[in-house]
């Protein structure tokens, strides 16, 4: 039977948190809270527990697990994050999003999606889950606690105990959670790919990618009157140039056809 913690979701324990953390590091699953729901954790790497996990929610090697961090920086460390990635994450990060990236080789081989070596990434807002990685000092390996055949997280931890209490070892109880998971932002390629709307507000992912769309049409349109201007300078005709335009974004019309002033 699971250990049972009650800890202030406000001002976590420092006792209890400890407590925690030591029975992560021996390898222990735990059902924690989170911004979204009750999670399931365990210690980066600790393969038992995560074949533990993998049993208990019936996930497939094609599941994308998640590192839970603490800060963007730990983020870096193991997931590739490049400019434009980080000004989105620093922008909407910590709450109830996860993302997926490209790994770095501080991942573990059994955590990694084995064709994508992807992996999910997050920072909750939640003080008990910042609590726990602050004693940790690492990220936790974490999926979201969806019971196999139901589409929402549970969020009732006395429910959690019912269910599952025999096969875990810590359940913490922070009270109740939200019923929405989070939002799954895909980031390894831009612009943002929603793979799934949960709590998290897409709302702003959803203008970058059409705002990058305005952006690259107003760039062709300039590279276009750039080239209607030399195009002038070089004496075409006007009535060329309207050929031009009407060919223009057109594969037949390419830089190897573009008219020169004869000598």
């Amino acid at each position: 039977m699971s250990q049972y913690f009650q800890i202030h979701p406000e001002n976590p324990q420092k006792r209890l948190i400890d407590q925690a953390t030591e029975i992560i590091r021996k390898g222990g699953v735990v059902a924690y809270p989170t911004d979204s729901g009750y999670a399931l954790g365990c210690h980066l790497g600790e393969k038992k527990a995560i074949e533990k996990i993998k049993w208990l929610r019936s996930l497939d090697d094609k599941h994308n697990f998640t590192l839970v961090c603490s800060d963007l920086s730990e983020i870096g460390t193991y997931a590739k994050v490049d400019n434009a990635v980080f000004r989105l994450l620093k922008a909407h990060t910590p709450g109830p999003y996860t993302y997926i990236l490209d790994a770095t080789t501080e991942v573990p081989r059994l955590l990694l999606h084995p064709k994508r070596r992807s992996i999910g990434v997050r920072v909750p807002d939640h003080r008990i889950t910042h609590a726990l990685l602050e004693a940790l000092g690492e990220p936790l390996m974490s999926v979201t606690l969806i019971p196999v055949g139901e589409a929402l997280p549970m969020s009732d931890p006395e429910e959690i105990r019912e269910r599952f209490g025999a096969h875990l070892d810590l359940i913490i109880d922070g009270g109740a959670c939200h019923l929405d998971p989070t939002s799954v932002i895909d980031l390894r390629e831009l612009p943002p790919k929603i793979v799934r709307e949960g709590r998290g507000d897409i709302t702003p992912f959803q203008e970058w990618r059409s705002l990058s769309t305005i952006k690259t049409g107003a760039l062709s349109v300039s590279v276009f009157v750039s080239a209607r201007c030399y195009l002038s300078s070089l004496g075409v005709s006007s009535s060329l140039l309207s050929l031009c335009a009407f060919l223009r974004g057109s594969s037949l019309f390419s830089s190897s056809q573009v008219p020169q002033r004869r000598q």
